[in-house]
Protein backbone atom coordinates (compact mmCIF):
# COMPACT_ATOMS: atom_id res chain seq x y z
CA UNK A 1 0.00 0.00 0.00
CA UNK A 2 2.80 2.41 0.76
CA UNK A 3 4.38 1.64 -2.69
CA UNK A 4 0.77 2.61 -3.92
CA UNK A 5 0.51 6.11 -2.44
CA UNK A 6 4.21 6.92 -3.43
CA UNK A 7 4.31 6.28 -7.09
CA UNK A 8 0.32 5.72 -8.21
CA UNK A 9 -0.46 9.06 -8.33
CA UNK A 10 2.19 10.58 -10.33
CA UNK A 11 2.18 7.76 -12.45
CA UNK A 12 -1.49 8.92 -13.25
CA UNK A 13 -0.23 12.35 -13.36
CA UNK A 14 2.11 11.62 -16.02
CA UNK A 15 -0.10 9.29 -18.06
CA UNK A 16 -3.02 12.32 -17.99
CA UNK A 17 -0.81 14.96 -19.18
CA UNK A 18 0.90 13.00 -21.78
CA UNK A 19 -2.84 11.58 -22.74
CA UNK A 20 -4.03 15.71 -22.85
CA UNK A 21 -0.72 17.43 -24.22
CA UNK A 22 0.78 14.84 -26.37
CA UNK A 23 -1.10 16.32 -29.59
CA UNK A 24 1.85 16.78 -32.26
CA UNK A 25 0.06 19.35 -34.45
CA UNK A 26 -3.11 21.42 -34.44
CA UNK A 27 -5.98 21.24 -36.68
CA UNK A 28 -5.77 22.76 -40.62
CA UNK A 29 -8.58 23.15 -43.08
CA UNK A 30 -5.75 22.61 -45.29
CA UNK A 31 -4.71 19.41 -44.13
CA UNK A 32 -8.32 18.39 -46.15
CA UNK A 33 -7.39 19.80 -49.04
CA UNK A 34 -7.35 17.52 -52.11
CA UNK A 35 -7.92 14.55 -50.22
CA UNK A 36 -10.17 11.95 -50.93
CA UNK A 37 -12.89 10.77 -48.66
CA UNK A 38 -15.86 8.58 -48.25
CA UNK A 39 -19.10 9.05 -46.38
CA UNK A 40 -21.48 7.00 -45.34
CA UNK A 41 -24.65 7.70 -43.74
CA UNK A 42 -24.29 11.04 -46.07
CA UNK A 43 -28.06 12.02 -46.48
CA UNK A 44 -28.60 14.15 -43.20
CA UNK A 45 -27.48 14.61 -39.85
CA UNK A 46 -23.92 14.52 -39.72
CA UNK A 47 -22.74 12.75 -41.99
CA UNK A 48 -24.07 15.79 -44.33
CA UNK A 49 -22.55 18.06 -42.40
CA UNK A 50 -19.12 16.03 -42.25
CA UNK A 51 -19.40 16.35 -46.09
CA UNK A 52 -20.14 20.07 -46.56
CA UNK A 53 -16.93 20.75 -43.88
CA UNK A 54 -14.93 18.58 -46.33
CA UNK A 55 -16.28 20.86 -49.56
CA UNK A 56 -15.37 23.76 -47.71
CA UNK A 57 -11.75 22.57 -47.68
CA UNK A 58 -11.40 21.38 -50.60
CA UNK A 59 -11.88 17.58 -50.36
CA UNK A 60 -12.82 15.40 -52.77
CA UNK A 61 -16.28 13.35 -51.50
CA UNK A 62 -18.49 10.47 -52.34
CA UNK A 63 -21.28 10.11 -50.23
CA UNK A 64 -23.53 7.11 -49.96
CA UNK A 65 -27.17 6.40 -48.27
CA UNK A 66 -30.21 4.82 -49.68
CA UNK A 67 -32.27 7.89 -50.48
CA UNK A 68 -30.72 9.20 -54.25
CA UNK A 69 -32.76 12.25 -54.52
CA UNK A 70 -31.57 13.41 -50.97
CA UNK A 71 -27.73 12.41 -52.10
CA UNK A 72 -27.86 14.67 -55.49
CA UNK A 73 -28.87 17.75 -53.04
CA UNK A 74 -25.86 16.93 -50.83
CA UNK A 75 -23.34 16.86 -53.91
CA UNK A 76 -25.01 19.77 -55.13
CA UNK A 77 -24.49 21.48 -52.39
CA UNK A 78 -20.86 20.18 -51.58
CA UNK A 79 -20.09 21.53 -55.41
CA UNK A 80 -21.38 25.01 -54.29
CA UNK A 81 -19.23 25.09 -51.15
CA UNK A 82 -16.33 24.17 -52.81
CA UNK A 83 -15.28 20.92 -52.96
CA UNK A 84 -12.50 19.58 -55.17
CA UNK A 85 -15.09 17.12 -56.82
CA UNK A 86 -18.52 15.45 -55.20
CA UNK A 87 -20.14 12.59 -56.20
CA UNK A 88 -23.33 10.00 -54.88
CA UNK A 89 -23.68 6.61 -54.94
CA UNK A 90 -26.68 5.08 -53.71
CA UNK A 91 -27.51 1.86 -51.52
CA UNK A 92 -28.16 0.02 -48.69
CA UNK A 93 -25.65 -1.24 -46.43
CA UNK A 94 -27.80 -4.85 -45.99
CA UNK A 95 -26.36 -5.84 -49.38
CA UNK A 96 -22.93 -6.92 -48.47
CA UNK A 97 -21.97 -6.80 -52.50
CA UNK A 98 -23.10 -3.39 -52.61
CA UNK A 99 -21.01 -2.21 -49.87
CA UNK A 100 -18.27 -3.52 -51.32
CA UNK A 101 -18.18 -2.44 -55.12
CA UNK A 102 -19.02 1.09 -53.64
CA UNK A 103 -15.48 1.43 -52.43
CA UNK A 104 -14.48 0.02 -56.24
CA UNK A 105 -16.60 2.84 -57.81
CA UNK A 106 -15.90 5.37 -55.27
CA UNK A 107 -12.02 4.96 -55.57
CA UNK A 108 -12.40 5.18 -59.97
CA UNK A 109 -14.30 8.21 -59.41
CA UNK A 110 -11.52 10.02 -57.03
CA UNK A 111 -8.85 7.93 -58.47
CA UNK A 112 -7.97 6.81 -55.05
CA UNK A 113 -9.04 6.93 -50.86
CA UNK A 114 -7.66 9.03 -47.94
CA UNK A 115 -10.61 8.65 -45.60
CA UNK A 116 -12.96 6.19 -45.10
CA UNK A 117 -15.79 7.72 -42.36
CA UNK A 118 -18.46 5.14 -41.20
CA UNK A 119 -21.15 6.67 -40.24
CA UNK A 120 -24.21 4.99 -41.27
CA UNK A 121 -26.59 2.96 -38.99
CA UNK A 122 -29.61 1.38 -39.65
CA UNK A 123 -32.98 2.60 -37.81
CA UNK A 124 -33.22 0.60 -34.47
CA UNK A 125 -36.28 1.21 -32.23
CA UNK A 126 -35.99 1.45 -28.56
CA UNK A 127 -38.56 -1.73 -27.50
CA UNK A 128 -37.70 -4.30 -25.71
CA UNK A 129 -36.18 -7.86 -27.73
CA UNK A 130 -38.93 -9.28 -29.13
CA UNK A 131 -37.53 -12.52 -30.52
CA UNK A 132 -37.64 -10.93 -34.19
CA UNK A 133 -33.91 -12.83 -35.51
CA UNK A 134 -34.49 -10.89 -38.37
CA UNK A 135 -34.39 -7.63 -36.87
CA UNK A 136 -31.40 -9.05 -35.01
CA UNK A 137 -29.50 -10.20 -38.18
CA UNK A 138 -30.12 -6.95 -39.90
CA UNK A 139 -28.80 -4.37 -37.44
CA UNK A 140 -25.67 -7.11 -37.66
CA UNK A 141 -25.39 -6.28 -41.32
CA UNK A 142 -25.94 -2.98 -41.09
CA UNK A 143 -24.24 -2.27 -38.17
CA UNK A 144 -21.25 -4.13 -37.85
CA UNK A 145 -20.80 -6.93 -41.08
CA UNK A 146 -20.94 -3.73 -43.96
CA UNK A 147 -18.42 -1.84 -41.57
CA UNK A 148 -15.96 -4.73 -41.69
CA UNK A 149 -16.55 -4.94 -45.38
CA UNK A 150 -16.49 -1.65 -46.62
CA UNK A 151 -13.05 -1.25 -44.35
CA UNK A 152 -11.33 -4.37 -46.24
CA UNK A 153 -12.23 -3.27 -49.30
CA UNK A 154 -10.76 0.53 -49.20
CA UNK A 155 -7.40 -1.18 -46.82
CA UNK A 156 -5.28 -1.03 -50.12
CA UNK A 157 -6.30 1.95 -50.90
CA UNK A 158 -5.82 3.40 -47.84
CA UNK A 159 -2.22 1.51 -47.40
CA UNK A 160 -1.15 3.22 -50.78
CA UNK A 161 -2.34 6.87 -49.37
CA UNK A 162 -0.91 6.17 -45.91
CA UNK A 163 -4.82 7.09 -45.09
CA UNK A 164 -7.27 6.59 -41.90
CA UNK A 165 -10.62 4.79 -41.19
CA UNK A 166 -13.28 6.91 -38.94
CA UNK A 167 -15.88 5.38 -37.31
CA UNK A 168 -18.96 7.11 -35.77
CA UNK A 169 -21.20 6.72 -33.04
CA UNK A 170 -23.57 9.42 -32.15
CA UNK A 171 -26.99 10.47 -30.13
CA UNK A 172 -27.68 13.30 -32.20
CA UNK A 173 -30.49 14.29 -35.06
CA UNK A 174 -32.53 11.12 -36.21
CA UNK A 175 -31.11 9.15 -33.57
CA UNK A 176 -32.79 11.35 -30.68
CA UNK A 177 -35.73 10.89 -31.87
CA UNK A 178 -35.71 7.09 -31.77
CA UNK A 179 -34.79 7.28 -27.97
CA UNK A 180 -37.51 10.25 -27.38
CA UNK A 181 -39.42 10.06 -23.68
CA UNK A 182 -36.90 7.60 -22.65
CA UNK A 183 -33.38 9.55 -22.74
CA UNK A 184 -33.29 12.50 -21.26
CA UNK A 185 -30.77 14.33 -22.53
CA UNK A 186 -30.16 17.10 -25.46
CA UNK A 187 -28.61 16.30 -28.59
CA UNK A 188 -25.32 17.64 -29.51
CA UNK A 189 -25.27 20.22 -32.30
CA UNK A 190 -24.97 18.28 -35.55
CA UNK A 191 -22.29 20.81 -37.23
CA UNK A 192 -20.25 21.45 -34.39
CA UNK A 193 -19.97 17.13 -34.49
CA UNK A 194 -18.98 16.55 -37.35
CA UNK A 195 -16.43 18.82 -37.54
CA UNK A 196 -14.71 17.34 -34.17
CA UNK A 197 -14.83 14.48 -36.08
CA UNK A 198 -13.31 15.55 -39.06
CA UNK A 199 -10.52 16.97 -37.12
CA UNK A 200 -10.08 13.69 -35.34
CA UNK A 201 -9.48 11.99 -38.68
CA UNK A 202 -7.10 14.07 -40.32
CA UNK A 203 -4.92 14.41 -36.85
CA UNK A 204 -5.64 10.33 -36.37
CA UNK A 205 -6.80 10.62 -33.15
CA UNK A 206 -7.43 7.21 -31.49
CA UNK A 207 -10.83 8.53 -30.21
CA UNK A 208 -12.89 11.69 -30.17
CA UNK A 209 -15.24 12.58 -27.58
CA UNK A 210 -17.77 15.74 -28.25
CA UNK A 211 -19.77 16.41 -25.98
CA UNK A 212 -21.36 20.26 -24.23
CA UNK A 213 -19.83 18.95 -20.60
CA UNK A 214 -15.85 19.25 -20.11
CA UNK A 215 -16.47 15.89 -17.18
CA UNK A 216 -17.11 13.80 -21.24
CA UNK A 217 -14.08 13.53 -22.52
CA UNK A 218 -12.26 13.59 -19.01
CA UNK A 219 -14.22 10.51 -17.77
CA UNK A 220 -14.32 8.65 -21.50
CA UNK A 221 -11.47 9.12 -21.87
CA UNK A 222 -10.07 6.98 -19.11
CA UNK A 223 -6.20 6.93 -18.36
CA UNK A 224 -6.34 3.82 -16.37
CA UNK A 225 -7.45 2.22 -19.45
CA UNK A 226 -4.70 3.85 -21.72
CA UNK A 227 -2.02 2.21 -18.69
CA UNK A 228 -3.72 -1.14 -18.70
CA UNK A 229 -3.43 -1.39 -22.99
CA UNK A 230 0.25 0.39 -22.76
CA UNK A 231 1.66 -2.48 -20.16
CA UNK A 232 -0.07 -4.96 -22.20
CA UNK A 233 1.44 -4.44 -25.27
CA UNK A 234 4.65 -4.43 -24.32
CA UNK A 235 3.97 -8.58 -23.78
CA UNK A 236 3.43 -9.02 -27.36
CA UNK A 237 5.82 -9.49 -29.82
CA UNK A 238 4.00 -7.26 -32.66
CA UNK A 239 6.28 -8.06 -35.18
CA UNK A 240 5.64 -11.33 -35.10
CA UNK A 241 2.38 -11.09 -34.21
CA UNK A 242 1.77 -9.19 -37.70
CA UNK A 243 4.15 -11.08 -39.67
CA UNK A 244 3.13 -14.62 -38.87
Amino acid sequence: MAFMKKYLPPILGFFLAYYYYSASEEFRPEMLQGKKVIVTGASKGIGEQMAYHLAKMGAHVVVTARSKETLKKVVSHCLELGAASAHYIAGSMENVTFAEQFVAQAGKLMGGLDMLILNHITNTSMNLFSGDIHLVRRNMEVNFLSYVVLSVAALPMLKQSNGSIVVVSSKADTAMKAVSGILNIDASPKEECALEIIKGGALRQEEVYYDNSVWTDLLLGNPGRKILEFLSLRSYSLDKFINN
